[in-house]
């Protein structure tokens, strides 16, 4: 296992982080960690888009295993959240750009309208929603050494709600997530309520922000 590997579980154990679907993951060695060069450098966004698309193949969603997919890039560490989240929606356009040029579709399940509130990315022709991790990160939550993307199953995410399980979740994470911070993460809200492409950079953005993500047809 490489170092950064080793770093991210390190991460995610940490009694003060809060995801706990996260640890869960972790514990169920569901956690998929890729690791690439620059975040701000399309150099390896074939390789990601790749590895994206085998990731979602292998996905049961029947599995009471929520696993999840991490793309670690080796820098830049300097990045400060303007330019993080920047290159967060560079790096999804451009997967985007590759799912159109190779004819997928986007999955009917979910809104490709980034200012909708039933938005969620479609990668492969899975619908994932995307949290964004770097050093500079006001939330500590989000605060990782290296700048990272991590892609969770929409489809899991709805399974769990209906189990019931994900809304236990989400109430015990937002509480650890607060505890941790001092206050409530404003960009969090649910499915339906609001667009989930405000959260994925984990920059507190203004009701006026506009999602620099461009929905593409395929030919």
């Amino acid at each position: 296992m490489s170092d950064i590997s080793n770093s991210f579980q390190q991460f995610i154990q940490s009694a003060e982080f809060p995801c706990v679907g996260a640890k869960s993951a972790l514990a169920r060695d569901a956690l998929s960690v890729f690791s690439v060069g620059k975040i701000d450098s399309p150099a390896d966004d074939v390789e990601i888009h790749r590895a994206l698309h085998d990731f979602s193949e292998d996905l049961d969603l029947q599995s009471p295993v929520v696993r999840s997919f991490v793309v670690i890039f080796d820098g830049p560490d300097e990045l400060d959240e303007e330019a993080f989240e920047k290159a967060l929606w560079n790096r999804l356009q451009s997967l985007h750009n590759l799912d159109v040029v190779s004819g997928q579709s986007w999955n009917q399940a979910v809104d490709h309208d980034p200012d909708s509130p039933h938005f969620s990315l479609s990668i492969g022709g899975e619908p994932f929603f995307v949290i964004g991790l770097h050093p500079h990160a006001s939330r500590p939550a989000r605060r990782f050494e290296k700048p990272a993307l991590v892609f969770n199953s929409h489809l899991q995410f709805e399974k769990l709600r209906a189990d019931g399980r994900f809304d236990k979740m989400k109430d015990i994470i937002r509480k650890r997530d607060a505890a941790l911070a001092g206050s409530i993460n404003p960009m969090l809200s649910d499915h339906g309520d609001a667009s989930e492409a405000r959260q994925y950079s984990g920059r507190a953005v203004d009701p006026e922000w506009k999602c620099p993500f461009s929905h593409k047809d395929v030919a």
